[in-house]
């Protein structure tokens, strides 16, 4: 049985770790490139169509979203939060704004203690694209041994079947999102809980 999530709803935006909600409860962070599919990944997790809002313009969203977040797993209820970084590699945001937003950022993935899982989503068209090497190795450096990071793949469907094997080879571990076939969400659920709760699904 696969935990299911039976409440979601937004808490607050922040601009940054000082005026972010308590951390008093475990977060699973979402990062990725500004049209990587952020928004409909969460929404896709949580069954709630418009949850989190994705903009027209990419990089738009430059807050730090908070939602709050049940599962319901063997007739309890677990509590955790989503977070929705702002997406990164915009290019039309001002040098300085930029530089601003990249600090908090940074600051915020780097000294976030209720942050468990880092769930980095990647556009499966161009897995190797050097901003998210760049941001991978970079969580890398600082991760805990408390935290999980998950590589998730989305835009699959638009991958051929030898495409997709190349990408299982070289991202062993990884999850592939279909929004056809609503595949991959399970997995997700099952990563978050299990690391988050120690609860294995077998």
């Amino acid at each position: 049985m696969t935990p299911r999530i039976i409440q979601a709803e937004f808490i607050k935006s922040a601009q940054a770790l000082q005026d972010s909600v308590d951390d008093t409860v475990s977060e699973v962070v979402f990062l990725g490139r500004s049209n990587v599919g952020k928004s409909s990944t969460i929404n896709g997790l949580t069954l709630r169509k418009n949850l989190a809002k994705s903009s027209a313009t990419p990089g738009k969203t430059q807050l730090i979203n908070f939602f709050n977040i049940i599962y319901r797993y063997n007739e309890e209820d677990w509590n955790i939060r989503f977070v929705d970084l702002p997406g990164f590699g915009y290019a039309k945001v001002s040098k300085d704004l930029k530089s601003v937003w990249q600090k908090n950022l940074v600051e915020f993935i780097k000294h976030r203690v209720s942050i468990r899982v880092f769930i980095h989503l990647r556009d499966a068209r161009h897995p190797y694209a050097q901003i998210d090497k760049d941001v991978e190795g970079y969580v890398k450096e600082f991760i805990r041994g408390d935290q999980l990071y998950l590589n998730v793949f989305t835009k699959i469907d638009k991958l051929n079947q030898k495409e997709r094997a190349a990408l299982k080879r070289d991202f062993p571990g990884s999850i592939t999102l279909s929004n056809l076939k609503n595949s991959g969400y399970e997995r997700i659920h099952e990563k978050i809980f299990e690391h988050i709760f120690g609860v294995s699904h077998g």
